[in-house]
C-alpha cells in the first residue's frame, strides 16, 4: 500500500476540536503516512488558544510550516503531496480556493492540489449560509474538490465533544482513502 503524503491546513474557522482529533487520528494512523505537513493561519492558533484553552497544535511530530512560506514542498505539484484537508475552513479561505487567489500557503496549496487533480477536502465550519458561500462550494466541488461541512453524526452515541468531533474527522479520513477504525452505519 501507498503511504499518503497530506497536508493539512487549519484556518480561524471556529471548530478548533475538529483540528486537534484530526491530529491525534494522524499521529495514531502514522503507519498509513509517509508525511503530514501542516501549515496554521495567525487566527487558526488564536481561536485554538480560545476555545481548547492551550497551544497543544504545537506539540504534534509533525514539519509546521509559516502561512507566507512559498518554499514549502507543497507549494509544488512536484512535491507530490497526493491530500489536503483544511480543517476547519473558513467562508473567506473557501472563496479565495474557489477563485484561485493564491494570497498564503493554505490557497497555494490548495490550488496546487485541484490542478494536478489530487484530493482536496474542506471542511466547512458556518452557519447559515449564504448564497456566495454555497456558490463557492459548488465552485470547487466543480473544480474536484469535496465539501465536507463539519455535520457530526449522532449514530455512534457519542459521549464527548472529541467523540463527537470524530465523527466528521472519521469521515474526512474516509473520504481520503485513510482507513481508519470507527463506526459505520448498519454495522
Amino acid at each position: 500500500m501507498l503511504k499518503k503524503k497530506i497536508v493539512l491546513a487549519v484556518t480561524g474557522a471556529s471548530g478548533s476540536i475538529y483540528a486537534k482529533v484530526l491530529l491525534d487520528k494522524l499521529v495514531q494512523l502514522k503507519d498509513q503516512l509517509q508525511d503530514v505537513a501542516v501549515v496554521m493561519s495567525d487566527n487558526a492558533k488564536d481561536v485554538w488558544q480560545f476555545e481548547l484553552g492551550n497551544q497543544g497544535y504545537s506539540d504534534y511530530p509533525f514539519t509546521f510550516y509559516s502561512k507566507n512560506d512559498f518554499m514549502a514542498p507543497f507549494a509544488s505539484g512536484s512535491a507530490r503531496f497526493d491530500t489536503m484537508i483544511v480543517c476547519p475552513c473558513s467562508m473567506g479561505t473557501l472563496a479565495r480556493i474557489a477563485h484561485g487567489v493564491s494570497s498564503d500557503l493554505t490557497t497555494r496549496a490548495a490550488d496546487v492540489i485541484l490542478k494536478e487533480r489530487r484530493k482536496l477536502v474542506l471542511v466547512t465550519r458556518e452557519t447559515p449560509l449564504s448564497a456566495i458561500h454555497i456558490q463557492n462550494m459548488a465552485t470547487v466541488t466543480q473544480a474536484g474538490g469535496i465539501i465536507c461541512p463539519a455535520s457530526p453524526s449522532f449514530y455512534s452515541v457519542p459521549k464527548t465533544f472529541e467523540d463527537l468531533a470524530a465523527t466528521v474527522v472519521d469521515r474526512v479520513l474516509s473520504l481520503c482513502d485513510i482507513r481508519v477504525d470507527s463506526y459505520s452505519w448498519g454495522e
